[in-house]
């Protein structure tokens, strides 16, 4: 079986995959939908509302990851509550990553849960502060980037680029 040698030359997008450069994304090519249509580029706002989204179901994932390691392989005072907090924090690190993958992409759905993660933020944020020492550096960073999403996704823009708005209500 004989191998044909690379192509040096780089390849481009054919008429069936026109390239759309993506916000946030260098060189990323967007794919046509089922009928055809090119999506169009998302905003800023709508980029930045997704990447501290997925920034905190990452973080959520990893204490979860850390809580089972310690769990089975540390001394922890209770192995089953470190083990049942531990898959506790995976589980709730799924809603902000299918959150932000929604908004990466531009669904309309994805709106919801990014808000109820924030929403649930904040009073954690709270509890980090009141706690004091080290925490209050956790909650000041779980705040700030709370109350940002909230801002970048009820901005109009942001609200206008996932197709929600106040003539957009269907039954």
């Amino acid at each position: 079986m004989s191998k044909k040698p690379a192509s040096k030359v780089p390849a481009t997008a054919s008429a069936a995959e026109p390239a759309v450069e993506s916000v946030g994304t260098v060189g990323a090519t967007a794919r046509p939908t089922a009928d055809g249509a090119v999506p169009a580029a998302l905003p800023g706002r709508l980029t930045g509302a997704a990447a501290l989204t997925a920034l905190e179901g990452l973080a959520l994932a990893g204490l979860g990851v850390y809580m089972l390691f310690v769990g089975i392989a540390g001394d922890p005072d209770s192995p089953q509550q470190a083990e049942t907090g531990g898959v506790t924090l995976l589980a709730l690190a799924a809603l902000p990553l299918i959150a932000a993958r929604g908004l990466r992409l531009g669904r309309r759905w994805s709106r919801g849960p990014a808000l109820i993660t924030q929403l649930m933020a904040l009073p954690v944020a709270w509890t980090l502060w009141t706690t004091g020492g080290a925490m209050t550096v956790a909650a000041v960073a779980l705040a700030l980037a709370a109350v940002a999403v909230v801002a970048l996704l009820v901005n109009p823009t942001a609200t206008e680029a996932l197709g929600i708005g106040p003539g957009d209500q269907t039954r």
